[in-house]
Formats: structure tokens, C-alpha cells, sequence
């Protein structure tokens, strides 16, 4: 749609709509004929412009907020600009130097990188910074099992983030306590500091290809114990940092009842499942716009965001921007897109 819609623009009709909008950019104020001719440099008279105007505000990209008081893209005229005439920048040398620095300083800790990113691309964009990832997307630190009775095993599985998974496997009394210590010092030896998806993976080749003791022994318990677990996508980790920012654009602060609600479903991770598949199906930076966004159904905020990948190129998390429509995009998306990959990796 939006397509079409910019191939049926002429010249002039292009150069007024863009100029209203990085007008609306730069300093979030409407735009009227006196103020496109100063800026745009168009050489036609007020009349024109004012007929122009109230065509594309016909099409719906542009709108006014008040009587005679100028025109403000809509948010149908801001995914049309995002998607036809902006021109994205680049990040500098140290820009991305600096990126870089940041993320590899806390180590590759998890919990650490991730919450760093966050920190960082809301510093950098002057926005909030989001950061999202699946839970087990971390390394494990130990792993054991041990007899609860006489027909139950627990299966303890420690992450270098602190994280404890427990679950109770019936074995029927078929292993004991020699052979659980056995099996779970077997595992550590082979296993330790491994993320859970190249453990799985790997564990499954052994059972598969071998037909050592252990493998034989602790293929139920492998089985029920670790190879059944899976990411958390509906209780993800989630890095928010920078909320105060969005109260400072005076559109999106006039709402403060959506804010506070935007902060509650973060707080709560309501519907942010949703981001992880979306981001699953991109390609690379998305960008929703005001009341097209899926997530916030705000009319006053967009959101900027990449999904970043391990070394194997598998989507294992999403990082983003989240602001006022009028986010200098320009910046932002090279800003997200990069910081996306640096982060995929750290963390491979």
C-alpha cells in the first residue's frame, strides 16, 4: 500500500510531504505554506502549497492538529516516509568502536551483556533501550541429579546467571545413588559452561552414536531431564532501561495513562512473546509506527527493532528502541541494526 501510494506522489507533492515531516522530526511543530516555503525552498506560491497539503491530508498522511494551524504527518505519513524517502545514516568508526567496548566489557555473562545493551542503546538513541531473550539462552553451570524416593529422581540444573531449573523424573527406583553421582559427574566433566541448545544437541549425537556405560544408563534421565527442556518464550528476560525519556516528548507525555500502562505490560511481559515471533520471521530491523504497532497500540510511540543471532545465524532474542513516533530513524535503525549483531557475537 504504502508503495502505490508513493508512486502516486509527483515531485512536489514528495518534496512538501517531506518536508513537513522532517519538520515534524526536528522540532515536533506543525508545518503551514509560510514555513514550507523558508525550508523547502519551493518555488510556488502559498496557495499551491496549501492545495498540495490538503491533498495529501486527503490521502491521510498528513493531519491538523488545530484550526489554520499547519499540518503533522499522520501515522500511515510516517510509515510512507520510513518506507519511500528516508535515507538512513551510518554509525562512525567510534560510534561503532564504542559499541563494541561496551558490550565486552562486562565479560560474556549473559544477564550482564544483555543488560549493558540495553544501557547502551538507550544512552546512545536518547530513547529507551530494549533488550529481549528467550530464558536458557545462558550457560550451564552444573548439573546433577538426585533421588528424592523410592520411584522419583529431581534433575538440578544450574545457569551462570543464577537460574535453577528443577524437575522430578519417575525412574522407578531403576538408579541409585552411585549411579546418579556417576551420571551427574559424567555430565558436568563433559557438559559444564555449555549453553543448554549445544548441550542438547550434543547429548542427542551421544546417545545416538554411542554405546558407552553412561550414555546407555542416563538415557532416560538425559531424556526427561534435559533434552525435554526448553527455551521460556512466554516468560522471557527482559533489559528496559531509559523509561524516563519517553515522558519528555510532550505528545507521548499527554498520555500518561498509556504510559503507565506500556511500563505495566514490561513489568508483566504481557504480550511480549509476540515481539520474540515477529522478530523470529524478520529479516532485519522492523519498524512499527504510532497506532501500527502491534505491541503498544499507542499512537504517540514507535518502536525500532532487530532480532540478533547466534554463530550458527538461529534468532535467539530481539533488541530495539522504543520512543515518540517522531524518532530520529535515520540514526536509530543503522544504531539497532548494528548493536544487534554485536551482541549475537558476544553471546555465540
Amino acid at each position: 500500500m504504502s508503495e502505490n501510494l508513493y508512486v502516486k506522489l509527483n515531485d512536489r507533492s514528495k518534496q512538501i510531504f517531506k518536508t513537513v515531516v522532517e519538520t515534524y522530526l526536528e522540532t515536533g511543530s506543525p508545518s503551514g505554506s509560510e514555513k514550507i516555503l523558508k525550508k523547502g525552498s519551493i518555488d510556488i506560491s502559498s496557495a499551491s502549497i496549501r492545495s498540495i497539503l490538503a491533498d495529501l491530508q486527503k490521502e491521510g498522511l498528513l493531519y491538523a492538529p488545530h484550526t489554520s494551524s499547519g499540518r503533522l504527518p499522520t501515522d500511515k505519513g510516517m510509515r510512507l516516509f520510513v518506507d519511500g524517502l528516508l535515507e538512513f545514516g551510518r554509525l562512525t568508526k567510534n560510534e561503532q568502536a564504542n559499541i563494541k567496548q561496551k558490550c565486552l566489557s562486562k565479560g560474556n555473562s549473559f544477564q550482564e551483556v544483555l543488560s549493558e545493551a540495553s544501557k547502551l542503546i538507550s544512552g546512545l538513541s536518547s530513547h529507551a533501550g530494549i533488550v529481549l531473550a528467550p530464558k536458557y539462552q545462558n550457560n550451564i553451570k552444573h548439573i546433577e541429579f538426585i533421588r528424592l524416593n523410592s520411584s522419583q529422581v529431581m534433575s538440578i540444573i544450574a545457569s551462570t546467571n543464577g537460574q535453577i531449573e528443577n524437575r522430578i523424573i519417575e525412574d522407578e527406583g531403576k538408579f541409585n545413588e552411585s549411579i546418579l553421582r556417576e551420571i551427574s559427574n559424567f555430565l558436568n566433566f563433559k557438559y559444564k559452561n555449555q549453553p543448554m541448545e549445544e548441550i542438547q544437541k550434543n547429548i542427542q549425537q551421544d546417545i545416538n552414536y554411542s554405546k558407552g556405560r553412561l550414555e546407555i544408563l542416563s538415557k532416560n534421565l538425559v531424556k526427561k531431564g534435559i533434552l525435554e527442556l526448553t527455551p521460556d518464550l512466554k516468560n522471557p528476560y527482559i533489559f528496559f532501561h531509559g523509561q524516563s525519556s519517553l515522558l519528555n516528548d510532550e505528545i507521548v507525555s499527554k498520555d500518561l495513562d498509556q504510559i503507565r500502562k506500556l511500563f505495566d505490560d514490561i513489568e508483566n511481559k504481557t504480550s511480549f512473546l509476540d515481539i520474540l515471533e515477529n522478530t523470529n520471521s524478520a529479516k532485519g530491523v522492523q519498524i512499527f509506527i504510532g497506532s501500527q504497532n502491534f505491541l503498544f497500540k499507542h499512537s504517540g510511540l514507535s518502536m525500532v527493532m532487530a532480532p540478533y543471532k547466534d554463530k550458527e545465524q538461529k534468532i535467539i532474542g530481539a533488541i530495539g528502541v522504543v520512543g515518540p513516533t517522531r524518532l530520529n530513524y535515520a540514526k536509530i535503525v543503522p544504531l539497532v541494526d548494528y548493536t544487534s549483531k554485536i551482541v549475537g557475537k558476544v553471546l555465540s
